[in-house]
C-alpha cells in the first residue's frame, strides 16, 4: 500500500522517529491515504475539491473507513481541509495498519519524569531491512532511470511534496540529475494525483511556517 511505503520513508528504522516535522509527516500520510483512493477509483481531485466517484468498499479496511468518512461527510470537499484533518491520526493509523501485516511493532519506551512513548517500528532484522528497502528501492529505479509506475510515481510525488527526498536520495548525491528530472515526473500524473501533490506540498508549507511563528 502507498501509505504503507510512505510511512517506511518517512520515519527512521533503527529509532521509529518521523524523519521530518510530524505536522509534515501527518500531511504526507493523509495525502498517502487518499491517493490509495484515487488510483482504486474511488475518489477524484479537482480545483482544490474532492469527490466521490465510486462508493464501493475498497478491499483494505483503513482505506474502507476513509471513503466511508469522505462519503458521510460530503458536504465538505476543500482537499486541504481533508488533509490536515486526517493527518491528525494518519501515522497511528498506517502504524496500525503495518502492525496488522507484521512490518512493525508497538514499542514503548520510558521518558523522563515518568512519562512513555509508544512508537511503531521495526523491531527485527527482516522488519529493518524492509523498511529501509522501501527508500532505497524508490532511489534505485531513479538513479537506473526506470520506468515507474503510477503508485510508484504518486508516492514520488509525496515524498517531494513533503521534504523527504534527501532522505530517499541519501548516498546518492552524485547523481544530481535525477533532482532535475523529479519535476517533469510529478507532471506526468493525471491531473488529480498532481493536483493532490500541489495540495499537500502547499500545506506542509503552511503548516511548518504557522510553527516557525
Amino acid at each position: 500500500m502507498l501509505a504503507d511505503q510512505y510511512y517506511l520513508i518517512a520515519h527512521e528504522d533503527r529509532t521509529g522517529r518521523s524523519r521530518l516535522h510530524p505536522r509534515a509527516t501527518g500531511l504526507g500520510l493523509a495525502a498517502a491515504l487518499l491517493t490509495e483512493l484515487v488510483l482504486e477509483g474511488r475518489i477524484g481531485v479537482s480545483d482544490g475539491d474532492l469527490f466521490i466517484v465510486d462508493q464501493r468498499p475498497p478491499r483494505d479496511a483503513l482505506s474502507h473507513d476513509i471513503l466511508d468518512l469522505l462519503s458521510g461527510q460530503s458536504r465538505h470537499s476543500d482537499v486541504r481541509t481533508w488533509l490536515a484533518f486526517l493527518a491528525q491520526d494518519s501515522s497511528l493509523r498506517v502504524a496500525e495498519r503495518l502492525m496488522r501485516v507484521g512490518a512493525v511493532e508497538m514499542v514503548t519506551r520510558r521518558r523522563m519524569l515518568g512519562s512513555t512513548q509508544v512508537l511503531y517500528m521495526p523491531n527485527t532484522a527482516r522488519q529493518r531491512n524492509a523498511a529501509a528497502w522501501a527508500s532505497t528501492r524508490v532511489a534505485n529505479m531513479l538513479v537506473r532511470g526506470m520506468e515507474l509506475n503510477l503508485t510508484d510515481r504518486a508516492l514520488v510525488g509525496i515524498v517531494v511534496a513533503t521534504g523527504l527526498t534527501r532522505h530517499v536520495m541519501y548516498g546518492f548525491e552524485m547523481y544530481p540529475h535525477i533532482y532535475h528530472a523529479l519535476p517533469g515526473m510529478i507532471a506526468s500524473l493525471p491531473p488529480d494525483l498532481r493536483e493532490l501533490v500541489e495540495c499537500t506540498e502547499a500545506s506542509v508549507g503552511s503548516a511548518l511556517a504557522v510553527g516557525r511563528r
